[in-house]
C-alpha cells in the first residue's frame, strides 16, 4: 500500500495552505500515529481518519511521543470542531464529535480556530 499525502487548507482564511500531512486512514497506521518519532516539521502533520463521527474514536494519546503537538478535531463538514495543545503522555478528547484529527507542529493553533473550515487536497 502507497502513502497519501495531501495538502491542508484553511478556506476560512483565505485559503491559508497549513501542513502537507500524511493521510491515515488505516487501523495500523492509526494505531501507530507518532509513537516514538524524534520530531515533526513544522510544516509536516498527520490526519487520523476515522469511518465515522464520534469523540471517542476520535481521542489521542501521548503516549510514547516526545514532543508537543497541535491538534485540530474536524468534522465530517470539514467544520473546525475543537483544537488543543498536546503535551507528552497525555490523553485528549474532543469537545464535540470528529471524523478527522490533524495532529502538526503547535504553531499550526495560530492558524485554526474552532468554526474554520478545512479542505484536504490530493498533494500527489
Amino acid at each position: 500500500m502507497t502513502e497519501k499525502w495531501v495538502m491542508v487548507r484553511n478556506t476560512t482564511q483565505e485559503g491559508k495552505t497549513l501542513v502537507r500531512g500524511r493521510w491515515c486512514d488505516s487501523v495500523f497506521c492509526r494505531l501507530r500515529g507518532l509513537t516514538f518519532r524524534k520530531q515533526l516539521e513544522e510544516k509536516e502533520g498527520l490526519i487520523l481518519v476515522e469511518s465515522a463521527e464520534s469523540r471517542l474514536g476520535t481521542a489521542i494519546h501521548m503516549m510514547g511521543v516526545f514532543f508537543p503537538l497541535g491538534i485540530v478535531w474536524v468534522n465530517s463538514k470539514n467544520l473546525v470542531v475543537d483544537t488543543r495543545l498536546a503535551k507528552p503522555g497525555g490523553l485528549y478528547f474532543p469537545r464535540n464529535s470528529a471524523r478527522y484529527v490533524l495532529e502538526a507542529d503547535p504553531i499550526i493553533l495560530e492558524h485554526v480556530q474552532n468554526g474554520d473550515y478545512l479542505e484536504f487536497l490530493d498533494a500527489d
